[in-house]
């Protein structure tokens, strides 16, 4: 048999395409490493995506990108706390945390 391997010709890869995927990993890993410090890391998914912006504001607080004393963001910190602890407490339903979670559009 003289049957020749044929390859497969290699495809160029976008490097902006690879820049934002690699910054959406580093993104990931850094909302889910600060998922397992509060120790909310066993969350169902969807629970996971409707704190996401909240939990990333908690990391980038933490490393000194800004500070804020503004009674909303303490309220709705407060708020996430108090809904998460419920859900793993078992006092409430994944559905009624999502519920009291969400965030209306004005």
């Amino acid at each position: 048999m003289n049957a020749a391997k044929k390859i497969a010709p290699r495809k160029k890869t976008n490097p902006a395409l690879l820049t934002i995927i690699k910054k959406a990993e580093e993104d990931y890993r850094n909302t889910e490493e600060m998922f397992a410090l509060l120790g909310w890391n066993r969350l169902p998914a969807e629970l996971k995506v409707a704190i996401e912006d909240d939990v990333k504001a908690y990391c980038n607080e933490l490393h000194g990108q800004y500070s804020t004393n503004c009674s909303y963001v303490q309220r709705r910190r407060e708020s996430v706390d108090f809904w998460i602890k419920s859900y793993l407490d078992g006092i409430c339903s994944l559905d009624t945390a999502l519920d009291s979670l969400q965030v209306r559009q004005l």
